[in-house]
């Protein structure tokens, strides 16, 4: 079954969780839109670093409900250090840890146009 997993840097202010489990549920409901739930089966929310939902924690949460084909999209906006070394070394170690799970870590944010929209909306409410 597969699962998809977000996984975002993390912050030390525990509210970030709740913005992320925001971003979550919306996620959810413009896939519900699609009627792709049910080929996506779990989704869950996990962070690098500064929670208790850590990356292992949330690989773990997915397999748990029977996923074994996770989809790991990484919350970020660049390709930096964690991205190149620290996850793909975490998912190794996890996959060493489980063989019968398969991870596959997709792009970052990255520059995709649609992020200049928000950019523009964010300039446009503080005129």
């Amino acid at each position: 079954m597969k699962g998809v997993l977000i996984l975002a840097h993390g912050s030390k202010r525990k509210e970030t969780e709740e913005t992320l489990d925001k971003i979550i549920e919306a996620l959810k409901g413009e896939l519900r839109k699609g009627n792709k739930m049910k080929e996506i089966g779990e989704i869950e929310s996990a962070f690098l670093q500064f929670s208790e939902r850590n990356l292992h924690a949330g690989l773990e949460a997915l397999m748990n409900k029977g996923v074994n084909d996770i989809l790991l999209v990484p919350y970020f906006l660049f390709d930096g250090a964690h991205i190149k070394e620290d996850i793909p070394e975490e998912i190794e170690e996890f996959t060493n840890q489980y063989p019968n799970i398969r991870v596959h870590m997709g792009k970052t944010l990255g520059t995709d146009s649609r992020l200049a929209l928000i950019l523009r909306d964010r300039i446009l409410e503080m005129m």
